[in-house]
């Protein structure tokens, strides 16, 4: 690592700079937060375009909201990302059943 202040090189476990003296600033470690982005991709693939095409677009925001610090705007969008995934999911789902129904239908005729 190296100091903020004056660009000397100092030890990782080091509280301040031994060439100027300065203090090393500590920063609190990001929380993880997942972004459903395959989840989303599959979904989008497999079962309902429109629902996935909306998850991808939650899921892509989720890492760009933690990187600017957003935090809880990246924990929404993982939330919606989430719902959206499982709705089109559940559309596909019943898309496939109602397709399985009047086939039969249709079939047994």
């Amino acid at each position: 690592m190296y100091c903020t202040n004056c660009g000397v090189a100092r030890a990782d476990g080091a509280r301040v700079c031994e060439s100027c003296g300065t203090p090393v600033k500590r920063y609190a470690a990001t929380p993880h937060v997942e972004n459903y982005l395959v989840h989303a991709i599959l979904s989008s693939l497999c079962c309902c375009l429109p629902g996935g095409v909306v998850a991808i677009v939650y899921a892509a925001q989720v890492n760009s909201k933690l990187a600017a610090g957003d935090v809880p705007g990246a924990m929404a969008a993982s939330r919606n990302a989430k719902m959206w995934v499982w709705i089109a999911a559940g559309a596909g789902i019943a898309l496939a059943i109602a397709y399985a129904v009047l086939f039969a239908v249709t079939v047994a005729k």
